[in-house]
């Protein structure tokens, strides 16, 4: 499907998005698609084969850069994911809204959820902080070198746990007394929208996290679906093998026409 993609959108100070449409009259809704890079690294530019995918499918997509540590640091990417919600509502179009990420964007996407009761899709998203920190205390943080720009996301953390570089990015993008306010979990609601959470058993980011916030949104009466993979892959890794659970779940939540 030819789409519309203009670059390089500002919606707040200092920061810009990328915008995907259809050249169709009617959208199926609206996506925002949140890179990756552990709070510290990646950029738009990184998702624009999620927003050509999903494109293809009749969504509106939207892809945000935000402030990265270590010049920023928590709450800034959320603060910013808030100022892109507000932009939305005053310049595009009245669709509804779902939001996709890994990793660290997984993390983003679900802050979204349950701040705006969005409907969101995370892969293997960064969310068992809090808990982690506390059973881990003896990993020391360890820094490894930045991806290099033109690496892929699906081949970037691949081979399964690395607690200190875990630990390492974790640290490097919040204080240790903020540790519980930074886990999604320690914040469900009833008005928390729906969420799809897909996790390697094996991979970079623990299994736990997906335990967890599931267990938290099934308790607040949110639907929960999680999908647990075999072996490590991490994120975009394994997106191709999950595509068709993430249409599913969209057609479910979002599809204008299915709200009707």
């Amino acid at each position: 499907m030819t789409a519309t993609i203009k670059l390089d959108i500002q919606y707040t100070t200092g920061l810009t998005l990328d915008w995907y449409q259809p050249q169709q009259e009617q959208l199926k809704g609206l996506i925002i698609a949140i890179h990756g890079g552990g709070w510290f690294q990646g950029d738009k530019a990184k998702d624009a084969d999620v927003a050509n995918w999903l494109v293809g499918q009749g969504y509106l997509v939207i892809v945000p850069n935000y402030r990265l540590a270590p010049e920023y640091h928590f709450p800034a990417p959320l603060q910013d994911m808030n100022a892109l919600y507000e932009w939305l509502q005053q310049h595009a179009p009245q669709l509804p809204i779902a939001a996709i990420g890994a990793s660290a964007g997984g993390n983003l996407a679900v802050e979204l959820g349950l701040n705006y009761g969005l409907p969101v899709i995370s892969l293997s998203g960064i969310l068992d902080i809090a808990h982690w920190l506390t059973t881990h205390p003896a990993v020391v943080a360890k820094q490894k070198s930045a991806a290099d720009t033109t690496t892929a996301s699906a081949a970037i953390n691949q081979s399964g746990a690395n607690e200190s570089f875990y630990k390492w990015f974790i640290s490097n993008y919040l204080a240790a007394d903020q540790a519980v306010a930074a886990t999604p979990y320690q914040h469900v609601s009833s008005a928390s929208g729906p969420m799809l959470l897909v996790n390697s058993m094996a991979e970079f980011v623990p299994m736990s996290g997906v335990a967890r916030l599931s267990q938290c949104l099934i308790r607040s009466g949110v639907p929960a679906e999680t999908i647990a993979l075999a072996g490590s892959r991490h994120g975009k890794g394994y997106l191709d093998e999950v595509k068709a659970n993430i249409l599913l779940f969209l057609q479910r939540y979002l599809d204008r026409d299915q709200a009707k």
